[in-house]
């Protein structure tokens, strides 16, 4: 990704897990990389620190998913910072494992506005800055498009949603060749779903290769959708999921 080396991207929810993941590896691949984190400012300093130590540029910006001004701040540092914004990447989200039923309104309510409502009020905002040729990509989840787990309705409801979104939005923004596309994980492993965890096997059991997947394996994909290879690739969802959804 040589043409990476000019970019400059931001990275929602990117101070541990799969965002880490994504935002080393693009900074590997040469963008200058901003991260967004709620909490955990020094875990957000250690990937800073990783991805200066290698060579590359980066800074961690303070701003919760659910507060649209924070966000919205974000993308204006980024842009303010490095001068441009070419590729967003809406990694942050959260899932609270529990029968519907059991689900309070406040925890419906958190993550609607971390996984669905946080990622427009980004775009909406990215987009005023986002350069013709740019990337939108999205996290979403394999259970936004087949839903196999019981415990987690509310949460691929709303990775329904970016799925349509993503769609949606791809149909907008063609026009600039603005690609938009959405990665949908299956389980991977990080401490908010480990492979020794006690949701691990039956996630195991719907996989084809009996195995977790790893971070770098969803970065690598992202990488892909953000180069110039991928400019003909839009309103994909594209899952990396080891077969859960064969």
């Amino acid at each position: 990704m040589s043409e990476s080396k000019k970019k400059v991207a931001l990275v929602t929810g990117g101070s541990r897990g799969i965002g880490a993941g994504i935002a080393k590896r693009l900074a590997r691949d040469g963008a200058s990389v901003a991260i967004t984190y709620t909490r955990g400012a020094d875990a957000a300093a250690s990937v800073v620190k990783e991805i200066e130590s290698n060579g590359g540029k980066a800074f961690a910006i303070q701003a919760d998913a659910t507060d649209a001004d924070a966000v919205i701040a974000a993308v204006e540092k980024t842009v303010a910072t490095f001068g441009r914004l070419d590729v967003l990447v809406n990694n942050a989200g959260t899932a609270i494992p529990k029968t519907f039923e059991d689900t309070t309104l406040e925890e419906i309510d958190l993550v609607i506005n971390i996984n669905i409502r946080g990622v427009l009020i980004a775009t909406k905002a990215a987009l005023k800055h986002m350069n013709d040729g740019g990337r939108i990509i999205n996290i979403g989840s394999c259970v936004g498009e087949r839903m196999m787990t019981p415990g987690l309705a509310a949460y691929s409801a709303t990775k329904g949603a970016v799925k349509m979104f993503t769609q949606g939005l791809s149909r907008e923004l063609g026009a600039r060749a603005i690609t938009v596309n959405n990665i949908q994980p299956g389980p991977i492993d990080t401490d908010l779903n480990p492979a020794a965890g006690d949701w691990a096997q039956p996630q195991l059991a719907m996989t084809s290769l009996r195995r977790y997947g790893h971070v770098d394996e969803v970065a690598a994909l992202v990488a892909f959708v953000a180069s110039a290879d991928a400019a003909y690739i839009t309103g994909a969802n594209l899952t990396v999921d080891g077969g859960t959804n064969a």
